[in-house]
């Protein structure tokens, strides 16, 4: 069901599409919001010709407009629509139509279609739309679909009619008998008349008996009546002129007015001509095609009327919003009185042979939510029912009285002798009320002011539904369904009205933003209805809990809130650790034991933050915290938000260094200890930012590894690195060995990781680059990275084992690595000296490399002693501040590649 605004915004963006009639893109426009104001995933309008086939105008299709197809219609749910009422296939329409290889391609569950019928009521053409989902329209959708293949048919009928206008001419320069014959089988009016004042007819097609009342021969040569006094007085003045303008600049002319009928009535016709010149260059005669648009253009008109009352209405709500309803509707229907009534007790729908006795209603009165009598508005009034106009209305769903039956309106002295009535159903099909407009005078005409209460009925059922059940309304837009508690729209009224309390109380009001750790795993591995459950658990336990005067709310997925008021630090710390051992005792479901974690952020005003409507925001950066540190509990701080801060503004800072290659990459040495010789380096990237200076590897890399940029600066890295060798090479300046260059565990998931190296280095040689990869970034998927190790090694590139000893790495998998060195953590390298037990691991990492024939580099030497005893356990490389600081690229050649 449709709100009331939701139904003015449709019914504004429908008059916005239908309004581009006769454009070319009418089409297109109309699929497109069709799709989008049914909600539904494809729609299309197709024309059907003689040969059961069926050529798209317009697809909407997945977000999308689709090339038009043709396609026969035999075995296809659209071949039911032809010459039929509208046709719903609420589901399993696939199962349906097996053979329609259009629903397959769509993957359509589900098929909505009504025909398209030219003026005389022959089908022309089919609108269609389709749902991957099962479908149910209401009241509101049907009219939307009815309106718009109305005015579909109408498009089509008049694209048709210029199409036969267009043969029609061709065939009558070839064969005046042809002329007679095709404009006397034409919907619609062909003629040939001369341009006098009175629009003499030389030819007129019997199609003029329809549109008119007359006969041909009794409009040609204004036997009888000319055709320039059958057009209607209000449109004569405008007609002529804008003809005439259209003759001199020597184009067709094409008008809507409106004909008056030989039995009293006006059509509205639509034509369009040109003037036929003759050989002296002045006009001979005017030729053309009048059809019959009365039904398209009062379709139009009651488009016009929806949305006008619509837009009227919008801002309405409550009574305001029956008042201006049945006070625009008034006006606008031009009727004298009209009211909007309640009834006492739904009516549920009657069986078709249940008799229409007064007695079988469930509801006796009604009360009128909203009374309005000779423009003024009036109190409301309860009335019974029984032989009442309302009571027919609500009997036959929809009521017409032209004249005849006089009623005294309740509370007035307005007395009525005819009326228009329309039953407010609501979502159930029960009538809960009726909305009627009367008249003084007996009715000429009801169609209009019929179809504009149809279609506003919906919006005014579906507010009186609201008022009837307002309760019910409110604990659906306000409580969480899943846990019962209040949601996150109810969570921010009741913060902003606990934080008033406590800013006008000068009193004090905590929030506790709090996170079930990992829950996603709990949905991936036992179901959502699982992880529902176990919400359901946490949420009863936190309403349990002893917090006097607090507020429980859900936000959304795993995440809860408690607002809490007056509140001391040391029971707002209590309150923490019980919450923590609340959620974590174990949850027993059938057979199954869960054990959940918590994180909680919390933040408290005014100690924290000077305005309580920042508690959510504080406490959830107090949140992120506790989850990044893996803390149970963490309190806000100012330095939280400052750390949060600076990392994002680190994070698009750090981007744009990057993307402008405004990054470095500085150089360490690495020395044979065998014969102190260089025997290459490690590349280092480093950042000077304008505004903080230099910014610590041990900052923004991790925060690049943590915000995605890890690749793009690997990338950069490793394209710059390549660079530099072969600029010191170019400067016969080589460097001797390997160059090292660290590659990220986001880098290295890449299978394609040796073709994009490649891609990146090309203009050096791979045997002059060894690439670092960490221990336990080898270990997170030991079968890729032995793939993606031996394709390396291939490619000729040198694998080394960065940190090793930091992590654990199963020997079997590092027997299998095709790594070419393990370099020793500098923690062990560090104490080595003082700590027998950091000497014996770096003993142990060195046989180890020995006997897988690695070679063994230590990272971290910073002086001789360490340098000479690594030498004598048999390392064979090493780099550190004894041997060499990291320079940038100049003064390392300088130093170390100069001869």
């Amino acid at each position: 069901m449709h709100t009331r605004n939701e139904a003015a915004e449709i019914f504004r963006q429908l008059a916005e599409g239908l309004g581009r009639s006769g454009t070319p893109e009418f089409y297109s426009t109309l699929v497109e919001q069709l799709a989008s104001l049914l909600g539904v995933d494809h729609a299309l309008i197709a024309v059907v010709t003689e040969s059961n086939m069926a050529t798209t105008l317009a697809v909407w299709t997945d977000g999308g407009h689709q090339t038009n197809v043709s396609y026969p219609l035999a075995g296809t749910p659209c071949e039911t629509v032809i010459g039929r009422e509208p046709c719903l296939y609420s589901c399993d329409v696939q199962a349906r139509f097996p053979e329609d290889e259009l629903l397959c391609q769509l993957g359509a569950e589900s098929y909505m279609g009504l025909p398209l019928f030219s003026a005389d009521g022959s089908a022309i053409g089919l609108l269609a739309v389709l749902s991957n989902q099962p479908m149910q329209l209401d009241g509101l959708e049907s009219e939307i679909l009815r309106i718009v293949a109305a005015q579909a048919s109408a498009e089509l009928s008049r694209s048709q009619a210029e199409q036969a206008l267009r043969r029609s001419e061709k065939v009558a320069r070839e064969s005046e008998r042809r002329l007679n014959t095709l404009l006397n089988h034409l919907p619609g009016m062909a003629y040939r008349r001369l341009n006098d004042r009175h629009w003499t007819m030389q030819l007129v097609s019997q199609g003029v008996e329809a549109l008119t009342g007359y006969y041909p021969d009794e409009l040609l040569d204004n036997r009888v009546q000319s055709f320039a006094s059958l057009i209607h007085e209000a449109d004569q003045e405008r007609l002529y002129p804008m003809v005439q303008k259209a003759i001199q600049q020597r184009e067709p002319y094409r008008a809507v007015y409106r004909l008056h009928h030989r039995d009293g009535s006006c059509r509205w016709v639509w034509e369009q001509g040109q003037a036929v010149m003759g050989s002296a260059g002045h006009v001979a005669y005017l030729e053309g095609f009048i059809s019959d648009v009365t039904d398209q253009q009062e379709s139009q008109r009651v488009q016009d009327a929806v949305v006008q009352v619509a837009s009227t209405v919008t801002s309405r709500v409550g009574d305001d919003y029956f008042h201006q309803l049945i006070a625009t509707l008034a006006t606008l229907l031009e009727a004298g009185a009209g009211f909007i009534a309640l009834l006492d007790q739904p009516v549920p729908p009657r069986s078709s042979g249940a008799a229409h006795k007064s007695t079988l209603l469930t509801a006796t009165t009604a009360h009128t939510v909203s009374l309005v009598a000779g423009g003024k508005l009036l109190g409301n009034q309860t009335f019974m029912l029984c032989g009442t106009p309302a009571e027919k209305v609500v009997l036959e769903g929809e009521s017409v009285v032209k004249s005849g039956q006089t009623f005294m309106l309740p509370g007035t002295s307005f007395s009525t002798q005819a009326w228009i009535g329309r039953r407010l159903d609501n979502a159930n099909g029960d009538a809960i009320g009726v909305m009627m407009v009367f008249y003084q005078a007996p009715l000429t005409t009801n169609a209009f002011a019929t179809s504009v209460l149809q279609i506003l009925s919906t919006g005014a059922a579906t507010e009186l539904e609201r008022r009837r059940d307002h309760r019910h309304m409110h604990r659906l837009a306000y409580t969480d369904g899943t846990t019962g508690l209040p949601n996150r729209a109810r969570f921010i009224e009741l913060l902003a009205s606990m934080g008033r309390d406590a800013a006008t109380q000068d009193d004090s009001l905590s929030l506790l933003l709090l996170d079930i750790r990992r829950f996603k795993e709990v949905n991936d591995l036992h179901g959502h209805q699982v992880g529902d459950q176990l919400l359901a658990t946490v949420a009863k336990r936190l309403q349990q809990a002893n917090l006097p005067k607090s507020a429980v709310a859900r936000l959304s997925g795993d995440e809860f809130t408690i607002l809490l008021p007056s509140v001391e630090d040391d029971y707002l710390q209590d309150v923490m650790l019980q919450l923590c051992e609340l959620i974590k005792r174990p949850i027993q479901l059938d057979h199954r034991v869960f054990n959940l974690d918590v994180s909680i952020g919390v933040a408290s005003y005014p100690s924290d933050v000077s305005d309580a409507g920042e508690l959510f925001n504080a406490a959830s950066i107090a949140l992120h915290h506790a989850k990044r540190r893996d803390n149970s509990v963490c309190p806000y701080t100012q330095t939280m938000r400052h750390a949060l801060e600076r990392r994002q503004w680190m994070t698009e800072r750090l981007h744009q260094a990057v993307l402008e290659r405004r990054l470095e990459l500085y150089f360490q040495p690495q020395f044979s200890l065998k014969d102190k010789t260089l025997t290459g380096a490690e590349a280092l990237c480093r950042w000077y930012d304008s505004e903080w200076g230099w910014v610590s590897p041990g900052e923004f890399i991790p925060l690049a590894e943590e915000r995605g940029l890890i690749r793009l600066l690997g990338d950069w890295v490793l394209e710059e690195a390549a660079s530099q060798l072969s600029v010191w090479q170019a400067s016969n300046t080589p460097l001797p060995g390997r160059l090292s260059i660290n590659i990220s565990a986001q880098q290295f998931a890449d299978p394609q990781l040796t073709a994009h190296v490649a891609k990146l280095t090309a203009c050096v040689p791979s045997c002059a680059i060894a690439l670092e990869l960490t221990e336990s970034d080898f270990m997170r998927d030991p079968d890729q990275a032995v793939m993606i190790t031996r394709s390396m090694r291939k490619a000729g590139y040198a694998l080394f084992i960065d940190d090793f000893g930091t992590g654990y790495s199963s020997l079997s998998y590092l027997r299998r690595f095709a790594a070419d060195a393990l370099k020793i953590d500098i923690s062990f390298v560090r104490d080595m000296l003082d700590n027998h037990h950091d000497r014996a691991i770096v003993q142990t990492i060195i046989a180890m490399a020995n006997t897988l024939e690695m070679k063994t580099l230590a990272e971290g030497v910073e002086n001789p002693a360490q340098a000479d005893l690594l030498a004598k356990m048999g390392c064979s490389e090493a780099q550190g501040y004894w041997f060499g600081r990291p320079l940038p690229a100049d003064e390392f050649a300088a130093m170390w590649l100069t001869p």
